[in-house]
């Protein structure tokens, strides 16, 4: 196709000397382009146009008024599926190869006349001024510890200005982890943004009054935010395309994480602190690539405060006869001497701690919902006075603390069924008093020797040297005289 300006040239030259080659290489193109203009009588805009008439039968005729109805009452109806069942509504087999035709006459109806789109407004991030947080689970990372399959989230913080990025390994979305997560991200920056954004849905920032329809902030986060000095704010109801950067930077968070995973060649973890470890050496990595808008937005951070707010929330609660308390739907066992005391229970994110009159009796590791931790050595007291209390015990699976004395109960009630539980809780009884793992040992030496591991047999063996090679060693006298005569050939 020539230009408006070959054109324009082409009919100056026509008219002036009537002779078609030399308008033609005046204009710059071939002869019979030029005959083809000239005949046509147009330019090359107006024979650009397109067309108006079809050169061949439509495919579509009998299909396209009943989908233009479908169009205008289910106008979010998906091009493919429609066409689909027109296709069973009206059988056309010059109809059957036309898909792409018809995606494309639906696109160009919507486009004409289908509904407004969401329209994105993009927005004027100010550097400094706000850090959004969210909560995205992260079990497709396939992350295990210790070979266990380790499943859990990520609370992540973004800065919608540089993107600066910090996720923390975490177990529920809860204010315990928005806790620890906002002040890890805080003090990995270095500083404190002026306001921190989450959702509208998520019951660690916000509560439901009875009677209102509108959501507050909960009084522990605010207190958290004071304790930061940061203005806590929240996106409309519906509209999570207002949290969108931290959004959008999850499903890249994930991607990064398995891209560094690949290179490390393990997806297993000594620890969920190397885990962590991991995904903060990632954070700093990505944000390295962000380093000059991170200096902006440094530059007008509020400083940290002196302190980190508390990171642990805590319940006063009463023992129960079970000698256990129930703390976030998990039953953990305490000594049967705190029976009917009040207790507090100091809760994070990974713990569980238990302290009466400003002494701690429990620590363990936090538990999800509608689990239990029961010590075996806090109940054994009253199992030896009533063992008929064995067979039934609603816990009962937690006292056998490894799968040696799950063994050593099945081969007990294989011996002797009727006596199997008495003996297994003296079994217990040995274990609380000279350890888990020396008892076990034990029970391990007796089962490999096809031996019944009573306590009359484990007394015998715990009452043995662990190292019978250690009894036979004659203590060593050392002869002084000898260092005298080494001294003597060494001055010689």
């Amino acid at each position: 196709m020539i230009t408006e300006q070959q054109y324009q040239r082409l009919m100056k030259h026509y008219n002036g000397s009537g002779e078609v080659g030399l308008a033609a290489m005046k204009a710059g193109m071939h002869r019979e382009t030029a005959r083809r203009y000239l005949a046509a009588k147009m330019g090359p805009a107006e024979l650009a146009k397109p067309r108006t008439w079809r050169t061949r039968e439509d495919p579509l005729e009998a299909l396209w008024p009943p989908a233009e109805q479908f169009l205008r009452d289910s106008p979010e109806i998906e091009a493919k599926a429609l066409f689909e069942f027109l296709l069973t509504q009206h059988p056309r087999p010059q109809a059957q190869g036309a898909l792409r035709t018809f995606q494309r006459r639906v696109r160009r109806y919507r486009e004409q006349y289908g509904p407004p789109k969401e329209v994105i407004f993009p927005q004027n991030h100010e550097p400094g001024r706000v850090m959004q947080l969210d909560w995205t689970h992260a079990e497709e990372l396939g992350v295990t510890i210790q070979g266990e399959d380790f499943a859990h989230l990520l609370c992540h913080a973004v800065l919608p200005y540089s993107n600066w990025e910090w996720a923390s390994v975490c177990h529920s979305e809860s204010l315990l982890s928005l806790k620890v997560g906002a002040q890890l991200a805080y003090w990995a920056l270095g500083g404190v943004t002026e306001q921190l954004q989450t959702d509208h849905s998520s019951t660690a920032t916000h509560q439901l009054k009875r009677g209102e329809a509108a959501r507050g902030f909960n009084t522990e986060y605010l207190a958290l935010c004071a304790h930061l000095g940061v203005t806590a704010r929240t996106i409309a109801v519906g509209c999570p395309n207002q949290n969108g950067d931290v959004e959008a930077a999850q499903g890249t968070l994930k991607r990064r994480l398995k891209n560094h995973l690949a290179l490390r060649r393990s997806r297993d973890f000594a620890s969920q602190a190397d885990y962590e470890a991991f995904v903060g050496s990632v954070c700093i990595a990505a944000n390295l690539l962000r380093s000059k808008r991170v200096a902006e937005e440094v530059e007008r951070l509020r400083p940290l405060p002196a302190t980190r707010y508390p990171q642990t929330e805590e319940h006063a609660l009463r023992v129960s006869s079970f000698s256990t308390v129930r703390v976030k739907q998990v039953a953990y066992s305490v000594p049967s001497r705190l029976i009917g005391a009040r207790v507090k229970a100091y809760v994070s994110e990974t713990e569980v701690s238990v302290w009466h009159e400003g002494i701690e009796v429990v620590r363990c590791a936090r538990l999800s919902p509608r689990g239990q931790r029961i010590d075996f050595r806090h109940i054994i007291a009253s199992l030896q006075r009533k063992p008929g209390a064995f067979a039934g015990y609603i816990y009962r699976e937690e006292l056998f603390p490894a799968a040696v004395y799950r063994q050593t109960y099945d081969r007990l009630h294989t011996a002797e069924p009727g006596r199997a539980d008495v003996r297994y809780i003296a079994v217990l009884a040995l274990a609380a008093e000279h350890g888990v793992d020396r008892v076990g040992e034990s029970i391990a030496a007796l089962l490999r020797e096809d031996l019944v591991p009573t306590a009359e047999a484990l007394t015998r063996q715990l009452g043995q040297p662990l190292d019978q090679t250690a009894a036979n060693l004659v203590e060593l006298e050392p002869h002084l005289g000898l260092y005298d005569e080494l001294l003597q050939e060494v001055g010689s």
